[in-house]
């Protein structure tokens, strides 16, 4: 197993943070793709457009081909969140790290070191209005390259959040993550993270069903932090 060290973001580390995140939030979209195929509402488009023109035509070549560029469409379909999700970032808080995230007390952006290369990355900040008598951290940015998944990274990057959030007097640690992000979804779950609700970012992602799930890991003060 890779040895790896978790520190502190610096400005040399920019280019190869947000090409780790650009590539892994793409990684999703052959799953999206998957996913959208079994929903009815696809399965009725695909059968439903080419019988149609098949019976309009009489041509099964017709339908052959409405079918090939159908799947074309739900594939751009699929890719759409995801690009325009890294697009929005890299256009908010990733567009300067250091500002969003290291210069503003009680924030942070961390990342992971192997080999002299970046492999992994997670970032935090106050949530702005979080409900009465709470003092609440959200968790961004977790990525962990695909060459190095499966060494204990992510969970290590977490750690390290929570470690932070107790460090500054946090009382939660909350995030929000994609229903198809499943290593993601199952890493929270192992860690203690509490479901607190679903929501879709759009249209779109309620058309495809691609939800996002909310988390909450609760750091009493008279607890130590299971780490």
């Amino acid at each position: 197993m890779a040895s790896f060290r978790i520190r502190q973001f610096q400005e040399r580390d920019y280019k190869q943070v947000v090409d780790m995140f650009s590539r892994g939030m793409e990684e999703h979209i052959p799953t999206a793709f998957r996913h959208l195929l079994t929903l009815p509402r696809t399965l009725l488009l695909l059968a439903g457009v080419p019988l149609a023109l098949v019976l309009v035509s009489g041509s099964w070549l017709l339908a052959v081909v409405c079918i090939f560029f159908l799947l074309l469409f739900l594939w751009f379909l699929s890719s759409k969140p995801w690009k325009n999700y890294v697009s929005y970032c890299l256009h908010t808080d990733m567009a300067d790290i250091t500002k969003s995230y290291l210069s503003a007390r009680g924030s942070g952006f961390w990342v992971a070191e192997s080999g002299g290369q970046v492999v992994g990355t997670v970032g935090a900040r106050p949530v702005k209005d979080p409900p009465l008598g709470r003092k609440q951290l959200q968790l961004f940015r977790l990525s962990v390259s695909s060459q190095h998944r499966g060494q204990g990274i992510a969970k290590a990057l977490v750690r390290t959040v929570l470690q932070f959030a107790r460090d500054q007097g946090y009382t939660d640690v909350v995030l929000t993550t994609g229903l198809l992000q499943h290593g993601a979804v199952a890493l929270y779950y192992s860690m203690g993270f509490q479901k607190t609700g679903e929501s879709f970012m759009d249209f779109l992602t309620w058309l495809m069903d691609v939800s996002l799930i909310h988390f909450i890991y609760p750091l009493p003060s008279t607890q130590k932090c299971e780490l």
